[in-house]
């Protein structure tokens, strides 16, 4: 063979091997993969935009529409494709159960304000409503509001010897909430005094006994605790009374010495 051809021979073999040495150290180009998410069907329903507590009014900025997931949306479920207009139909409800924020609206957890069951539906289990007249002088000057405590006192006059007169005055019933004064339930917007002539108590059966009995024997009046002294959620404070024997001895005024 003729060394031309030996040279380029040897040139091609050696331009052979470099770009086969060169392909096997090549990093293969990484693949793209795209992930297509499903887009999962929603709905709007009706849901708390704030908490609310039992008892207390259902007004236009507590609830809202909101995007929720088809497939999570329960058969209870306030929908708009159904009720349009559901926010002017709850507006003015009161709640029976309590409602977190951005928690979905039952029908069932509320009530209409009118309705003949109200008072029951948001009174704690074993619980009862006794009402009991007030004034302006007996009701704390009408600075009385509903959800506020109270302690309930009683003032009566025992006769003594030799026709002596005492006024007795003892408190009765301790931080016990007011449900209603009159027929005003809930405290509106911009009104800061109920001055009524009933106040609705929620008492226990025995301090339902106990307000029962006092009402008969003297005069009784409301004194309005303050908001860090009041306990909502504390257990019933003990009664200062039994619904058979009154301690009426605490306080006493004898009426013949302040004549003097």
């Amino acid at each position: 063979m003729k060394p031309a051809r030996l040279i380029v021979l040897g040139i091609a073999v050696t331009a052979g091997a470099a770009a086969f040495m060169l392909s096997g150290n090549r990093t293969p180009a990484p693949i793209v993969q795209q992930i297509v998410r499903p887009v999962s069907e929603t709905v709007e329903i009706l849901v708390a935009k704030n908490d609310i507590a039992v008892g207390r009014a259902v007004l236009p900025e507590d609830i809202t529409w909101q995007p929720w997931p088809i497939a999570a949306a329960g058969p209870l479920f306030v929908r708009k494709t159904a009720r349009p207009d559901a926010l002017n139909e709850f507006k003015g409800t009161v709640a029976r159960a309590p409602f977190v924020a951005g928690e979905p609206i039952r029908e069932e957890k509320l009530i209409r304000a009118d309705g003949s069951g109200f008072m029951s539906a948001i009174l704690p289990a074993g619980m009862r409503a006794v009402s009991t007249e007030i004034s302006a002088e007996t009701g704390a000057g009408g600075f009385i509001l509903p959800n506020d405590r109270v302690d309930v006192l009683l003032t009566r006059r025992e006769q003594g010897q030799q026709g002596s007169e005492s006024i007795m005055t003892e408190t009765v019933l301790r931080n016990i909430r007011v449900l209603a004064i009159d027929q005003t339930v809930e405290e509106k917007g911009g009104q800061k005094v109920v001055v009524g002539k009933t106040a609705l108590l929620e008492l226990g059966p025995q301090q339902a006994e106990t307000l029962a009995m006092s009402r008969q024997r003297g005069t009784l009046s409301l004194a309005l605790r303050s908001l860090a002294d009041a306990k909502p959620n504390a257990a019933p404070e003990a009664e200062e009374t039994q619904s058979s024997r009154v301690n009426f001895v605490r306080f006493g005024i004898n009426s013949t010495q302040t004549a003097k």
